[in-house]
């Protein structure tokens, strides 16, 4: 590391900033195609490909905090359905965006794939 430079750490805080155009119906899109975690009953690496989409309302989603997010899944156990609608949930309670949709694209163990698809939007909204 450079002087200066900060050791980054995994970590659960999702930082946002400001919608810069809070009038507007856009879509983020996020690809992060280096995910891993643990298999909750073999402790083996799991690996997959999420992709998460959404339409601002207040607030985004700042990427190097979503980066040590998903980073924080490295060293824990959990069922692949688990995982993606805790990356959903915990997405939309930090910026409550107008919708949300988070796909987990699990890497083939045992001959089998798994492709998991969350989706949230606020009340009263319609997609």
């Amino acid at each position: 590391m450079g002087r200066g430079a900060m050791a980054t750490k995994p970590s659960k805080k999702l930082d946002t900033f400001p919608n810069p155009a809070p009038s507007d119906d856009y879509e983020i899109a996020f690809d992060c195609p280096e995910f891993t975690c643990l298999c909750p009953l073999t402790g083996q690496p799991d690996f997959a490909r999420f992709t998460i989409r959404y339409c601002p309302q207040d607030t985004c989603v700042e990427l190097k905090s979503l980066k040590l997010y998903l980073w924080s899944f490295r060293n824990e156990g959990a069922f692949h359905e688990k995982v993606t609608n805790t990356i959903c949930d915990d997405i939309a309670k930090a910026i409550a965006p107008k919708w949300i949709e988070v796909v987990g694209d699990w890497f083939i163990r045992g001959g089998i794939g798994t492709k998991v698809t969350v989706r949230r939007e606020a009340k009263g909204k319609k997609r």
